[in-house]
């Protein structure tokens, strides 16, 4: 063993000094982790040259949902909404789009969730095929967007409440894709009561 002096620092082994094998190894377990995250960042080869839907994002009781532009004609802020006497509850009434009279449907309560009364900040979705057309009730619409046709995880029917038959899938984001042509298809929305 040698003695140094006080004023000199003790030496270095040599291993400290080149660099010891925990530090190397160390440093290709953070490239190897990176490079995994990048791998899993980027969206898989199968929805990357897919084909995509552009939906209409928006919100209702808190949820996410979303479909397809090519069945939205329109949409508008609810204004000047009139009630209907003997309709259904889902009905919430009837608003004039310059000069075209309109129903407003909540989906909440068609598909028998909890659904609140409307808000002035409300927004209404204009829906559209050659049979029929109506307003579906949103809380907010977030935007447009663009997601994987076949992308969507079979739908969770059994935990959002609404029917199967209504519910195409859902994305990785949580976002629940509807299916207007069903739900336009769907005659229980046509009323024929008289008073």
């Amino acid at each position: 063993m040698t003695r140094h002096s006080s004023n000199q620092p003790p030496p270095v082994p040599a291993s400290a000094r080149e660099g010891n094998g925990a530090e190397r190894s160390l440093s290709k377990d953070e490239k190897i982790l990176a490079e995994r995250a990048q791998r899993l960042a980027r969206e898989p080869a199968a929805e990357q040259g897919g084909e995509r839907l552009e939906v209409v994002e928006f919100l209702l009781g808190g949820e996410r949902y979303g479909l397809e532009t090519s069945f939205i004609r329109e949409v508008h802020p609810l204004r000047e909404l009139t009630p209907l006497p003997c309709t259904p509850s889902f009905v919430l009434g009837i608003i004039n789009l310059r000069g075209e009279v309109i129903s407003v449907i909540d989906i909440r309560q068609f598909f028998q969730l909890v659904a609140p009364g409307p808000a002035e900040s409300n927004m209404v979705i204009v829906l559209q095929d050659a049979a029929m057309r109506f307003a579906l009730l949103a809380d907010a619409v977030l935007g447009v967007r663009r997601v994987p046709a076949g992308g969507a995880q079979p739908s969770i029917a059994a935990v959002t409440g609404i029917g199967a038959d209504y519910l195409k899938g859902v994305t990785r984001d949580h976002l629940l894709l509807l299916d207007a042509g069903k739900i336009l298809a769907d005659r229980r929305l046509v009323v024929h009561e008289e008073v």
